[in-house]
């Protein structure tokens, strides 16, 4: 099957302009990527969001990798615009918990979480408490680069940037997960304590949190059901 296209990309114009390389793709037998499209479903849907993560030590280069491929998501521009900041050293850990603590606290106890948004909480059975952030042996924080400054301090766009961070962040909660890491995604809100404690530009915004380690032994998790495809997928064909 040929599809003839009128308008075909990149047009030579573009290719006189700017360097291209032909796309390294795999072509797989449908049995295969039915077995591969299987078997990625089963490993994501044993992931897990953990609360009670151990301190025992993970390999930075463990870290490290995650972001390689988290960074290999598509962005607005292919500006690609995050920076993970990955904090191993305790006392920071600790400052970040009692200042994502201090914001929960008012959240779950002074009500700024209406009662709607908390009752929606309650199976999952969260409070103010945020231990993992001091035990869990890494904290990575995505920040969000609402533009670019160059050295003389101008002031370039970027594009779509909640859309790209947010893929990137799915494909790191992936990457870990492949690992043998585990971790969840973790929003204080409000977030700006993490900008100034972690010395970030103003360009950057947090958007958000990752306590990374191995679960405790015996840890449990709520009993939850993902929602049926029914229910998430619409096909018009």
């Amino acid at each position: 099957m040929t599809a003839d296209y009128a308008h075909p990309y990149p047009t030579p114009e573009t290719l006189a302009d700017h360097p291209f390389e032909p796309l390294d793709f795999t072509r797989f037998d449908e049995p295969t990527m039915r077995k591969r499209a299987v078997d990625f479903h089963a490993e994501m849907d044993r992931r897990r969001s953990v609360r009670m993560l151990s301190d025992e030590p993970v390999p930075i280069g463990l870290i490290e990798t995650a972001i390689r491929t988290a960074s290999t998501a598509p962005s607005g521009a292919h500006l690609q615009p995050w920076r993970f900041v990955v904090i191993g050293n305790p006392e920071v850990k600790s400052q970040i918990r009692a200042a994502a603590e201090e914001e929960e606290r008012v959240n779950y106890l002074e009500n700024r979480m209406n009662e709607q948004w908390q009752q929606a909480l309650a199976p999952i059975g969260t409070d103010h408490h945020k231990e993992f952030l001091e035990f869990a042996p890494w904290i990575v924080v995505l920040f969000e680069e609402r533009f670019r400054l160059d050295e003389d301090g101008t002031k370039r766009n970027n594009y779509y940037v909640k859309e790209s961070c947010g893929i990137a962040a799915g494909l790191f909660i992936a990457a870990l997960h492949h690992a043998g890491l585990a971790t969840l995604t973790h929003t204080p809100s409000p977030m700006a304590f993490l900008t100034k404690l972690l010395g970030r530009p103003s360009n950057e915004r947090p958007f958000v949190l990752f306590p990374i380690g191995y679960p405790m032994e015996g840890v449990l998790v709520p009993s939850l059901e993902r929602k049926p495809l029914a229910d998430v997928m619409t096909l018009i064909d």
